[in-house]
């Protein structure tokens, strides 16, 4: 229990942008404290002791960090500033391209290639030999902060400027000024996402909502990506459960190309592509596998992974923070039931299923850009697995040309979701 002082710093502050509906309200605290370094870090507290505040969280990081951007020595004993995150324009397609070398010295701690003991995501661990975890107390529900070891971050007194690698022209560069943060899902280091209660996919789903309210107003910014990666096939570093929000200072390859399609779309028919590719999937119906009274997941008609699902909203909305609480819980159970599913997609034989690797990429209306008018919402819930021992490799056609060739039909992939249980799943 922290101190009547700490008490009243934590009472839960009025946010410039984010409004919490009656569920959040009345369910959820958040509380902002900034760790050793001065990263932000936010507890999202659901369990009622902490909401109603009759117990409060620790706010003290109490490890000896060095601020964040200070300089440091260099082996010679040179004072060097910080490295501020560059990237660099592919002239070949427009891309921006951010060069993290930071992220070379962060802990990696599952996996064949671990580098560390101990898990910088758990709550702390008095008397643990690691000692450089993340999180302030010794339990949370849901916590957020910024990533230590960021792609992209803004630093202060650097000018976000573009500037010529070598003083060509044909190369730009410019500092990486976007903001990583990391969501955590729950406390328990070895669970699994699939196995949280509704109730904490709910707040997960709030947390989401939450920080896309508020950087939608961080200057520089230009889209915001939620995102988790799952599995040590997909390459994840750290085993807890948790997931990503990149904020970059540019729109991305994949929802430029989309943009471009939903915009030609709308020019040539007055329709919403998205929107009308929901309709048709629910028209046609064989590629459905799940609804509730708000969302509708399917298998798209021109799937590229073994299994891939896109889980889309009844309603138009553009991005997570304007859905209401309805479709908030809908969307907490939905993606329970999605994650479920697909760790019983794959059959090893003792039908038990399996622990799915996956990613699940939230695409957004883009902030700034004219053309969020005629984009919506979706979930892209992909598997690199194509079969219980074996994985989907991404090599010559679709890594050197982005040319996909699929090995499956996406007729096949939802006839496996029906095989698994009933399609629909309302409250």
């Amino acid at each position: 229990m922290t101190t009547q002082s700490s008490q009243s710093a934590q009472q839960t502050p009025a946010w410039q942008y984010y409004q919490p509906g009656a569920y959040a309200s009345a369910n959820i605290r958040i509380t902002p404290t900034t760790l050793a370094d001065g990263r932000d870090f936010f507890y999202l507290d659901d369990d009622p002791e902490y909401v109603s505040g009759k117990k409060t969280r620790e706010l003290h990081d109490p490890r000896h960090l060095a601020y964040r951007f200070a300089p440091h020595l260099d082996a010679d004993g040179n004072e060097v500033p910080y490295a501020a995150p560059q990237m660099r324009r592919d002239p070949l397609t427009g891309d921006w391209i951010p060069m993290a070398t930071a992220r070379m010295n962060r802990p990696i701690t599952a996996g064949p290639g671990a580098t560390a003991k101990g898990n910088p995501l758990a709550a702390r661990k008095p008397g643990d030999p690691y000692q450089d975890g993340e999180v302030p107390d010794t339990d949370y529900n849901v916590v957020i902060f910024e990533n230590r070891f960021p792609s992209m971050v803004r630093v202060p007194g650097v000018p976000d400027t573009v500037t010529n690698v070598d003083g060509n022209p044909l190369w730009q560069q410019k500092m990486a000024g976007g903001r990583c943060e990391v969501i955590c899902f729950d406390p328990n280091e070895h669970g699994l996402p699939a196995d949280l209660p509704v109730r904490r996919l709910r707040t997960v789903v709030e947390a989401w909502a939450f920080r896309i309210a508020e950087i939608s107003h961080i200057d520089g910014i230009e889209q915001i990506f939620p995102f988790e990666n799952h599995g040590q096939e997909i390459g994840v570093s750290l085993a807890h459960p948790h997931g990503q929000v990149y904020c970059y200072p540019f729109i991305a390859p994949k929802l430029e190309t989309e943009l471009q399609h939903t915009e030609a779309y709308h020019e040539r028919t007055g329709g919403n592509l998205l929107r009308d590719l929901m309709n048709a999937e629910i028209e046609a119906g064989e590629r459905i596998v799940m609804r509730n009274h708000s969302w509708v997941a399917y298998v798209p008609a021109a799937a590229r992974w073994p299994l891939e699902v896109h889980v889309v909203p009844v309603r138009d909305v553009l991005t997570i923070d304007e859905l209401d609480d309805q479709e908030r819980w809908d969307l907490a159970q939905m993606y329970s039931t999605l994650l479920k599913r697909g760790n019983a997609f794959f059959d090893k034989g003792d039908g038990k299923g399996m622990d799915l690797p996956y990613i699940a990429a939230w695409h957004q209306a883009p902030i700034h850009d004219a053309r969020r008018a005629n984009y919506r919402l979706n979930l892209q819930f992909f598997s690199f697995r194509r079969a219980a021992n074996k994985i989907k490799y991404l090599a010559g056609s679709e890594s050197g040309m982005a040319a996909w060739v699929s090995d499956t039909t996406p007729e096949l992939i939802a006839k496996r979701f029906h095989e698994l249980g009933p399609i629909d799943i309302d409250d």
